[in-house]
């Protein structure tokens, strides 16, 4: 285990306050342009705030993508901790659900994720855990906003500095606990194709499915941080899409910058998204009978047409706010065994509650091998997704992009669009957590309403939240 002495901070102006609006924790933590909206010196004091207002006693776990900016922020947020006194844990590259782990293996304090998830690689962010290794809650993100914001005093003097280490070795530690789900499983005659997407799955992917015998080939598979999520990934799944078709694979796997998310295709080529997954995973739950109150949780973003089927099959359908913290928080309210949404994020009760591309995509393999068939298989005897089309609308202004309800043309249409529906459809628009874009959602039963419908709202949006 490699050790490092964190230098003395005892004259750095830790207290000079970030402008107001700096760092502002979205859906998914803080994310931004490198340079301008994440910096060193705003990574240096997320980092002293963090060991402010976490709790005290155990260490504080740090881990990062492939990105480019990745080693100069995690160098900033290491002096940040330790200069709080707290001792630090570098996993290094690694998928983001392996902090969550390693906090709950080692009994830490919390932990900080460096990443921009799907986002370009200009972008890069930092995701915070609390003690539990759940995402922060909004009084503690508060807290620590306060403290950037020069809402609370920094200490003068530093009694004792943290130590830095760095733990490669829970990288591993995490690769046992997924290999550990799937016990017993062997992938020996099937033929996957794994997308990488040049960020943190290829720290272990490929070693994952290559330990249980799985015919591999695999895509984007070395740590790049200018390519990362570039035409790849779970948000690009064409260069997936043709690979698997070309292979004859029987399905594919394709993960975002973190590998906190996973898309599928089957043998086909058809894509497998976030509510099929949940749908045949918690179709194989319920027949085992070790799916409480035969209920899943699911987001606002979820297909009509899956909470329908869903509810056909004997099963409950509970939706919440875009954004996995608030699928986990309903989860551990309701005691459900599984949750997600359509972008890829499972969570698993049985399995930590974090979400985790590399797990789902290790559980849906073994699942289709035990049982047999194929993944085309499971999607023949799945529901049909009710046509469904997001236009993302850039809108730079935040408190436009936030506040659009208070446009009358836009909310005027969207209740048009839903009486013109008749029920048989729905429209949803929401300003979203990571980027500067508002994200109109329609889907109904006619394709040719959620063309008319998306096209038109979208063109409002930009109309009017974008006036001079």
């Amino acid at each position: 285990m490699a050790e490092s002495a964190a230098f003395s901070l005892a004259a750095f102006p830790l207290g000079t306050p970030l402008p107001q609006g700096t760092a502002a924790f979205g859906t998914d933590g803080i994310r931004g342009r490198v340079g301008t909206q994440i910096t060193p010196a705003l990574a240096l004091q997320l980092g002293y705030w963090c060991g402010q207002v976490l709790p005290p006693g155990g260490p504080i776990l740090l881990g990062s993508d492939s990105r480019s900016s990745g080693p100069m922020l995690v160098a900033a947020l290491a002096a940040g901790l330790t200069a709080a006194g707290r001792d630090v844990l570098d996993l290094g590259l690694c998928p983001t659900p392996a902090v969550p782990g390693a906090i709950r293996q080692l009994g830490g304090s919390g932990g900080l994720m460096v990443s921009a998830s799907h986002n370009p690689p200009h972008d890069n962010g930092i995701k915070v855990f609390g003690a539990c290794g759940a995402k922060l809650g909004k009084e503690q993100q508060a807290a620590i906003e306060a403290g950037l914001h020069g809402g609370s005093e920094v200490s003068s003097g530093f009694r004792a500095t943290g130590r830095l280490h760095q733990r490669p070795d829970l990288l591993e530690a995490y690769q046992q606990r997924l290999l550990a789900s799937v016990e017993g499983a062997r992938l020996e005659g099937c033929r996957i194709v794994l997308d990488l997407c040049w960020g943190s799955a290829t720290s272990c992917g490929e070693a994952l499915f290559r330990a249980l015998g799985a015919d591999l080939t695999v895509i984007h598979g070395q740590p790049d941080g200018s390519r990362i999520n570039q035409g790849c990934g779970s948000t690009h799944l064409e260069p997936l899409r043709t690979v698997v078709l070309e292979k004859g694979a029987a399905m594919g796997f394709a993960f975002d910058g973190d590998a906190d998310r996973m898309l599928a295709v089957d043998g086909r080529g058809r894509v497998v998204d976030g509510d099929q997954i949940l749908y045949l995973w918690g179709q194989a739950l319920m027949a085992d009978g070790v799916l409480p109150a035969n209920r899943i949780v699911a987001t606002v973003m979820s297909n009509l047409g899956f909470e329908r089927a869903w509810q056909a099959s004997g099963g409950l359908l509970e939706r919440t706010a875009v954004g996995d913290q608030y699928v986990h928080a309903a989860m551990e309210e309701l005691g459900a065994a599984l949750g997600g949404e359509q972008s890829g994020h499972i969570l698993s009760a049985r399995h930590g509650m974090s979400g985790d591309g590399l797990l789902t995509a290790l559980q849906v393999a073994s699942l289709i091998q035990a049982r047999g068939g194929s993944l085309a298989d499971w999607m023949d005897s799945s529901f049909q997704p009710y046509p469904q089309k997001l236009v993302n609308v850039t809108v730079p202004d935040k408190a436009r992009r936030t506040g659009w309800q208070s446009c009358a043309p836009l909310s005027e249409a969207v209740q048009q669009a839903e009486a013109a529906m008749h029920g048989s459809g729905r429209v949803l628009v929401r300003a979203s957590g990571t980027e500067p874009l508002l994200r109109v959602m329609v889907e109904a039963a006619e394709q040719a309403d959620v063309d008319h419908w998306s096209q038109h709202l979208a063109a409002l949006a930009d109309q009017y939240l974008n006036a001079a």
